[in-house]
């Protein structure tokens, strides 16, 4: 059974308490000082209102990420397919050849 930490997470200037897993700890403070980070490139970079619309900035940069990396490995997927597929070809027609 694994032990559960209590921890606290600041994030846009306001804490919040968290219960999580010991392997979870790392990446959630890894991830709240990646947001804080892009919170201060938007404030510094763009007329914001408020910490909504810098969260909201914040919370549509890191949801493409993820969806550009699940396209681009997507790509990769089908490329790779028709490699393999080319390569047993040739080996295919190098084997009947023997």
């Amino acid at each position: 059974m694994s032990e559960k930490l209590k921890i606290k997470i600041s994030i846009a200037d306001r804490v919040y308490p968290l219960t999580v897993e010991m392997s979870q700890e790392e990446g959630l403070r890894s991830a709240s000082k990646k947001i804080d980070t892009m919170i201060k490139q938007f404030e510094e970079n763009y007329a914001v209102r408020d910490k909504q619309d810098v969260l909201a900035m914040c919370a549509l940069q890191f949801a493409s990420q993820v969806e550009q990396k699940q396209l681009d490995n997507a790509i990769d997927g089908t490329e790779t397919l028709e490699r393999l597929k080319k390569i047993n070809d040739l080996l295919f027609d190098y084997l009947e050849k023997k």
